[in-house]
């Protein structure tokens, strides 16, 4: 049983470790699971482009996991890699740096690629076997690893966008890849915090606060041997879970057999876990990782944020740089560890 008012009525403020933002934890307002009312979206009529026998419906596949013998762009995948059909950013062309004033610009250069993680159309990421997110672990892995040789590419995005309300476009279970030339400002932000706390400390900060919260073990999630989840302590978000390995590795692109069958097994829980306690909420994931032409072992320590939409972000927020997070990590924690 869950004691949903274990906290103080004093609303909290909480310094992110390794980026300095804060976050309001608003114990006065706490809010349960059952609170959160997540609406289910009305299904999508017409041809679904992802769907076994519609390969013509994309561009040519990059790559695909499949049946052995199979032909290149038909029926037979067990995953697809294809790119984006209205890609954000496009690969062809020069980066044409330039000024206009003060103003910085330069095209629009990059890559915009597609994960269909299942040919089965109504099957959702935490339906599918272990081994099936361990196919989109290493699609993910390849991906990366061929852009990385295009030294225009300075960072990969991996993302996945589950539901109406966090912005998926199709029901088909997928994820993205996104190629800048730049590196994200939030990625910046948490390659500064690691890096000032490791000169300080000689130690790095993501490890250090594993130890923590294996230690204490109010925020975590679930664990196995390679992987831990938890909810952070300065949450921006309700149900906000990262997902880490234990042993300290900076970049992902490092990831071994091992660790990719317990990440799978890792995302999984979590992925179940949410959709049981929260009714299957649009969630949105990220993949943050080293940048794709730096080599800095040391300091920083690659995750999955995953982000349930449950709450809005409104005037306050975007003035401010602050999130109100209503249900404080802790109990957060305590109802995603409940047996599955």
């Amino acid at each position: 049983m869950i004691c949903w008012f274990h906290f103080q009525t004093m609303p909290e403020l909480r310094k992110d470790p390794v980026t300095g933002r804060w976050v309001i934890i608003a114990t006065e307002r706490i809010r349960r699971p059952s609170d959160y009312l997540v609406e289910s979206s009305p299904p999508r009529g017409g041809t679904c482009p992802f769907c076994p026998g519609n390969e013509a419906e994309t561009p040519p596949e990059i790559e695909a996991f499949g049946e052995e013998g199979r032909a290149p762009n038909g029926p037979g995948w067990w995953l697809r890699v294809v790119p984006n059909k209205y890609p954000a950013l496009r690969v062809e062309g020069d980066l044409h740096r330039t000024g206009k004033g003060i103003y910085d610009l330069m095209n629009g250069v990059g890559a915009h690629e597609i994960i269909v993680e299942t040919p089965v159309h109504d099957q959702e990421l935490a339906d599918l076997s272990d081994s099936s997110i361990e196919k989109v672990i290493w699609a993910y892995r390849d991906r990366m690893m061929d852009l990385k040789k295009d030294a225009r590419l300075l960072y990969a995005l991996v993302f996945k966008n589950h539901g109406d309300a966090a912005g998926a476009s199709l029901e088909h279970p997928h994820s993205q890849i996104i190629a800048t030339p730049i590196i994200p400002k939030r990625v910046q932000e948490e390659l500064k915090g690691a890096r000032q706390y490791y000169d300080y400390r000689e130690r790095c900060i993501f490890c250090d606060m594993l130890q923590q919260e294996l230690r204490e073990r109010e925020r975590l999630i679930f664990e196995n041997a390679s992987c831990v989840a938890v909810a952070p302590f300065a949450s921006r978000f309700p149900f906000e879970t990262w997902i880490m390995p234990k042993v300290h590795q900076a970049d992902f692109l490092q990831i071994g057999k091992q660790s990719a069958i317990d990440l799978a097994r890792a995302m999984k829980e979590v992925l179940v876990r949410l959709k049981r306690t929260l009714n299957d909420p649009p969630y949105n994931y990220m993949l943050h990782t080293m940048p794709l032409q730096e080599n800095d072992p040391d300091a920083y320590h690659w995750h999955i944020e995953i982000i349930p939409k449950l709450t809005k972000v409104a005037g306050f927020e975007w003035g401010s740089g602050f999130y109100i997070n209503p249900t404080p990590p802790e109990e957060a924690a305590a109802a995603l560890r409940e047996p599955v």
